[in-house]
């Protein structure tokens, strides 16, 4: 299995298909294993690199600073395989990684998606009050009902239990993620002219799509993808819209 090793820490990755270079980056609840359905119906297309974030999956966080090295992690790891420009898809916690990245090392990202998530963005109020509210609101809500629809948990009990299960392997969680990432304005986000894209669900209830497309108009060229009936991981709940319109997205831009 591939892995890079730096110092005491073990970096976990994955590369399925061939052509232009896609990462894929997890969420708090996730780790490579969690993008199966997306492999399976992009390796075809794209040369995807499937990373377990350090203390997440595979990979071994030996220093116990977590999210504060996600992003020099990914350099590294892109360094490694000699890839000098990637699209990035982005869920959730990944999106952290992914705007820092692009922020930093603009020339390195051809595309960026955010999918379901404002992590990594310093919003400028009222965005920021909305979302401090809506994590008040959610906060005392189970593991499932925070990450997946309501429409999903209730059709797809077993798929529900699978995502949950996948969790188990993580080191981390919501709760015990450590580290901080530095985040970035919208207009800094702009300012690196990446193409970037967000991905919303109806049913997400730590981003609502409403949140989300109001920070998307902010980012001047930004495209938003709206899910209806999607929750929080429209990457695992509805995969063959999202693999549909993320990757037509994608191939509409020079990778």
């Amino acid at each position: 299995m591939p892995y890079l090793d730096c110092g005491n820490n073990r970096l976990y990755y994955e590369i399925h298909g061939e052509g232009k270079p896609v990462v894929l980056l997890h969420g708090v609840g996730g780790n490579h294993a969690s993008w199966f359905n997306q492999i399976v119906a992009w390796r075809d297309h794209f040369k995807l690199i499937v990373v377990d974030a350090r203390g997440f999956g595979n990979s071994i966080d030996g220093e116990l600073v977590g999210r504060a090295a996600f992003s020099d992690d990914l350099l590294s790891i892109l360094n490694e395989l000699g890839l000098a420009r990637v699209s990035i898809v982005a869920q959730s916690m990944g999106a952290g990684t992914a705007i820092d990245f692009t922020c930093r090392f603009p020339q390195r990202i051809a595309s960026l998606v955010i999918a379901d998530s404002l992590v990594g963005l310093a919003l400028p109020e009222p965005l920021a009050s909305r979302l401090d509210a809506r994590r008040c609101d959610t906060a005392e809500l189970s593991q499932a009902e925070r990450v997946l629809g309501k429409t999903f948990i209730k059709q797809r009990p077993e798929l529900t239990m699978l995502y949950l299960q996948l969790a188990s392997f993580n080191r981390y969680n919501v709760k015990t993620l450590v580290g901080q990432q530095r985040t970035h304005s919208p207009q800094e986000l702009a300012d690196t002219g990446v193409r970037i894209a967000f991905v919303a669900g109806s049913e997400d209830v730590l981003f609502p799509e409403d949140l989300i497309a109001d920070a998307c108009k902010s980012i001047a060229g930004a495209t938003l993808i709206r899910l209806a009936g999607a929750g929080h991981s429209a990457y695992f709940e509805d995969p063959e819209r999202f693999n549909a319109r993320v990757a037509a997205w994608l191939r509409q831009g020079n990778l």
